[in-house]
């Protein structure tokens, strides 16, 4: 039998809390910890060991960046962080998909893509689309916000992994991928899986983000026709 998806709320809106735990425990979702703030949510992270954490950028003490930050790098076998924002361009969300969270949702999120999503970066996939990755990018590094970059060398991928991760990042599916290269899909999930790993990224969302923090691609690139 499989063993419930076990989540941990952190947002200082106690109906943010309610209505979220109502939503996923419907759905046999099981809510293992509720957070306030930051610190809270760290602590509860070390007791509790959730799979999944959904996670307010904006609370009072220790935001949910700096919670991010903590909680992927001390534990062992961090779980899957969300970020949950107002705005779907929130300057803090692309520093916490920096700082390895799996991706983003807003809090007005219907109840069937809340569990959804929750369920797509349990079993490791990210969250984002890379095309929405990609307009966070392009966005804050126009800015030039200090965004705790990745700082990744591509020297050890071959250039067909080059290649994939450049298309990658403007924003192709593996479907659209191995239509492009002209390659099987399960080549292509094979040739994202060895990004993935060369480079130590979680996710697609990061492999996007280094992709423009190293030159690979720029802002403005759009893929070619």
């Amino acid at each position: 039998m499989t063993e419930p998806l076990r989540v941990l709320l952190a947002d200082d809106q106690t109906l943010v809390r309610t209505g979220f735990r109502l939503i996923l425990g419907a759905d046999g979702i099981e809510v293992v910890a509720e957070a306030t703030n930051g610190a809270e949510a760290v602590d509860a992270v070390r007791r509790t060991r959730p799979d999944v954490v959904l996670m307010d950028v904006r609370m009072p003490g220790m935001d949910g960046l700096e919670a991010t930050r903590r909680i992927l790098t001390d534990a062992t076998d961090p779980p899957r962080v969300v970020i949950l924002t107002t705005f779907d361009l929130d300057q803090y969300v692309y520093a916490a998909l920096s700082a390895g969270a799996s991706g983003f949702l807003l809090k007005d999120v219907t109840p069937e893509h809340l569990t959804a999503a929750v369920r797509t970066v349990r079993t490791g996939d990210a969250l984002l689309a890379p095309a929405i990755t990609r307009r966070l990018v392009q966005r804050f590094t126009r800015r030039g916000s200090d965004t705790g970059s990745l700082h990744r060398d591509l020297a050890s991928l071959t250039p067909r992994e080059a290649e994939v991760l450049g298309l990658l990042a403007r924003g192709l599916s593996n479907a659209e991928l191995a239509a492009r290269l002209h390659l099987a899909e399960t080549t292509v999930k094979t040739h994202v899986a060895r990004i993935l790993s060369k480079l130590g990224l979680r996710d697609r969302v990061q492999a996007v983000i280094v992709a423009y923090e190293t030159g690979l691609i720029s802002v403005g690139d759009h893929t070619p026709g």
